[in-house]
């Protein structure tokens, strides 16, 4: 069983427990994710069976989309709505879109970020959170990350006690921080603020509609249907530039052999397919000019 099963991860699950389930279900222990979810967090988390575990860097390495809600009035100590509070601020309720407009855009393009302390990145070889849990406060290095398209969702701003919330779409690079983008973007307003709620709608070319929950995979499973979950690899490698052989190459490409470099595929990694079947990825070679070589043979 080869391919990447979309699924549509459910709240409370970790990442890593989807893959545990998954494998139950499946009946296969070669299972990878390609990007952590928050357990609050749903939506689109493509997971790698068999032989698709190779490409597992190459999916995890694509733009992100998510849908947001921002909450502007008080935040808290992870940055979304399952933290305790840290400070709170009445919010005017004068404020509307057209304010929020123009502070989102200072917040496209390449912008810089601090990772959150409860996150996953490592400082010294330890994971923030695990510091965070110790009461720890460490220096984070900041991260250069794009935000391709960042857009309101809200047709209006809602306003409730205290605080006011508003709903945005994210088209992200790898390594993004939705929470942290929420809660900068409620500083660029006055406000503390933190992410309310957070769903991936896509990663690469995977999204929603592609996606099962777990008991549809089961239902299919069931009915002994389980390869039909399953998207092909190359949906995976969608982003990346081709380079399409025919049956002679597939041989020496199968037996990972350094090639010529193909004319028309100036890329830093491409794909190499035979009739529509993914046979390798592979990249400029680094030491032999004008040939490639294999980074993943499938």
């Amino acid at each position: 069983m080869d391919g990447i099963l979309p699924l549509w991860k459910p709240k409370g699950f970790t990442s890593h427990d989807c893959v545990s389930k998954a494998r139950g279900m499946l009946r296969t222990k070669k299972i990878g994710h390609t990007g952590t979810l928050d357990p609050d967090v749903e939506g689109v988390l493509p997971l790698c069976v068999g032989k698709a575990t190779k490409i597992v860097p190459f999916l995890t390495d694509t733009d992100k989309v998510y849908e947001a809600k921002v909450k502007l009035g008080f935040s808290t100590e992870t940055e979304d709505a399952t933290g305790e509070v840290l400070a709170t601020e009445q919010v005017n309720p004068s404020l509307q879109l057209e304010e929020i407009e123009q502070i989102l855009e200072g917040f496209r393009g390449e912008i810089t970020q601090v990772p959150p302390m409860y996150s996953a990145v490592k400082v010294k070889g330890k994971k923030l959170y695990e510091y965070a849990r110790e009461g720890l406060e460490v220096d984070r290095p900041e991260r250069q990350v794009t935000i391709k398209e960042l857009t309101l969702l809200s047709d209006e701003v809602h306003h409730e006690e205290c605080t006011a919330t508003f709903s945005i779409r994210v088209v992200c690079s790898k390594g993004t921080y939705i929470r942290t983008l929420c809660v900068d973007i409620g500083q660029a307003l006055g406000y503390p603020a933190h992410m309310d709620t957070l769903v991936r709608t896509r990663t690469s070319d995977i999204e929603r509609a592609d996606c099962y929950t777990f008991d549809e995979v089961q239902r299919k499973v069931d009915e002994g249907h389980g390869e039909q979950l399953l998207l092909p690899i190359s949906k995976g490698l969608s982003h990346l530039a081709t380079w399409t052989v025919n049956e002679d190459l597939k041989p020496l490409i199968k037996h990972g052999r350094v090639l010529d470099e193909p004319e028309h595929v100036k890329a830093d990694v491409f794909t190499v397919q035979c009739n529509g079947e993914v046979l390798a990825i592979y990249q400029p070679h680094p030491s032999k000019a004008g040939k490639v070589k294999p980074v993943r043979v499938f």
